[in-house]
C-alpha cells in the first residue's frame, strides 16, 4: 500500500462539476477583478468566521502585511511573533519596516507560549501575532488580556486554521484582525494563490481594501502608497464552491487525527497535545521524535509520504542573520525544527490507509 502525504483527488472529484460551472460563470461574464464573485465570497467567509468584514487579497503573506500597514505599524516598531512558524509571519513584519521579536513556542501545542510574551514587550512593541500553527488555535484570552493591558494590537495568523475553534469561537474572530491563506494545500484552498483579511473593524477593513488596490478607493485617486493585492474573480468563485463543504472536510481530518492520537503508541514518538480550549482542524498532523530522520526513512520505505515543517527556524535563516539570534537562544523552536515530522492528513484518506500509517509508526524501533 502507498499513502501519499496529501491527495486532492477526493476533493477534486467531489467538486468537479461545480468548479467547471464556476469557471464558466466567470469566463462568460468577462469580469475578472473586483466583481460579483469576490463580493459574494467575502460576505460568505466573513459570516463563516463570525466577523463583520472580509477583504480578499492576493495571498496569506499579503494579508498579514496589509493588516500591519493598515494598523499604521512600520519603521521603528516591534511585533512579537512565535519562534516556530512559517517565515511569512516574519516577512510581513519586515516588509512594513518593523522588527519581528520572537517569543517561545510550546513544544506540545506548537503555538506561542503566553508566558513568554510579556518579557518581550518594550516601548516599541505595537502588536502580537498569534499563529494558529498546524490548525490549532493559540490560547487567545490571556494574549488578548495582555495586549489590552499594554495597548497592543492582536493579529491572528490563521493561514492554517480555517474553521478551527477556540472555546467555541472561530479562528479569525479572536483578535483585532486575522489573516488567511487560500494556498491550494490549505483546508480551504483556491487553485492558485489567494488570501483574505477578516475583522470587525470597518475603518481597518476599508483602509486595507484601499491599500490592496493601489491605495485607491476611487479610480485614479490614491489616498495611500498602496499595492496590487486583490482576490481575483476566478479564485473567489472556486472558494465559493468549497466553503460550504469546509466543515465536513475538517470533520474528516478530526476523525483521522483522533485515531492518530489514540492509536499511535510508540514510546519514541511524541504526539501533539490538544488543550481543552481548542478544537483543531489539523491542517498538519505534526509529531516529534529525536530520531526524526530515521522515522522518516522508515515511513518512506513503506510508501508513506511525510514532510518536515520547518527544518530551519526563522532566527537561524540567512535572511534573518542580521537579528543576531544565535543557536540556543530560542531552544523550543530549534527542538521542533530538529524533531518534527508531518504524517499524512487530508480529506478522503481512508481508514485502511490511516491504519497502515499507525501500524508502521508503532512497528518502528529507533
Amino acid at each position: 500500500m502507498k499513502v501519499v502525504f496529501n491527495d486532492f483527488t477526493p476533493m477534486q472529484k467531489e467538486l468537479q462539476e461545480e468548479m467547471y460551472q464556476a469557471f464558466s460563470r466567470v469566463y462568460e461574464r468577462g469580469w475578472y477583478i473586483d466583481g460579483a464573485e469576490r463580493q459574494a465570497f467575502e460576505e460568505a467567509f466573513a459570516s463563516y468566521c463570525h466577523t463583520k468584514h472580509c477583504v480578499g487579497v492576493g495571498n496569506g503573506l499579503e494579508a498579514i502585511r496589509l493588516i500591519l500597514q493598515g494598523m499604521g505599524i512600520g519603521a521603528g516598531d516591534e511585533v512579537i511573533i512565535p519562534s516556530a512558524t512559517f517565515i511569512a509571519t516574519a516577512l510581513a513584519v519586515t516588509y512594513v519596516g518593523a522588527v519581528p521579536v520572537f517569543a517561545q513556542t510550546d513544544l506540545h501545542t506548537y503555538t506561542i507560549r503566553c508566558d513568554s510574551i510579556e518579557e518581550k514587550i518594550t516601548k516599541r512593541t505595537k502588536a502580537i501575532i498569534a499563529v494558529h500553527l498546524y490548525g490549532q488555535t493559540c490560547d487567545m484570552d490571556p494574549i488578548v488580556a495582555l495586549a489590552q493591558r499594554y495597548g497592543l494590537k492582536v493579529i491572528e495568523d490563521a493561514a492554517q486554521a480555517h474553521g478551527a475553534l477556540y472555546k467555541g469561537r472561530r479562528a479569525g474572530s479572536l483578535g483585532d484582525a486575522a489573516a488567511f491563506s487560500f494556498y491550494p494545500g490549505k483546508n480551504l484552498g483556491a487553485l492558485g494563490d489567494a488570501g483574505a483579511v477578516v475583522t470587525d473593524d470597518q475603518a481597518l477593513a476599508d483602509r486595507i481594501r484601499a491599500l490592496a488596490n493601489y491605495g485607491s478607493r476611487q479610480k485614479y485617486h490614491h489616498i495611500y502608497q498602496g499595492t496590487n493585492s486583490r482576490l481575483d474573480e476566478l479564485q473567489a468563485a472556486f472558494l465559493l464552491c468549497k466553503l460550504p463543504r469546509l466543515d465536513a472536510w475538517n470533520a474528516w481530518r478530526r476523525e483521522t487525527a483522533q485515531r492518530y492520537l489514540t492509536e499511535i503508541c510508540n514510546p519514541a514518538v511524541l504526539l501533539p497535545s490538544v488543550p481543552s480550549y481548542a478544537e483543531p482542524v489539523w491542517h498538519i498532523f505534526a509529531l516529534r521524535t529525536e530520531k526524526r530522520d530515521a522515522l522518516e526513512a522508515w515511513m518512506n520505505q513503506a510508501g508513506i509520504g511525510t514532510t518536515i515543517h520547518y527544518p530551519v527556524p526563522i532566527h537561524l535563516q540567512e535572511a534573518y542573520a542580521h537579528l543576531g539570534i544565535s543557536r540556543g537562544m530560542l531552544p523550543d523552536a530549534e527542538t521542533i525544527a530538529e524533531e518534527e515530522l508531518s504524517i499524512p492528513m487530508f480529506y478522503g484518506i481512508t481508514r485502511k490507509q490511516v491504519s497502515f500509517v499507525i501500524d508502521r509508526i508503532n512497528a518502528w524501533q529507533p
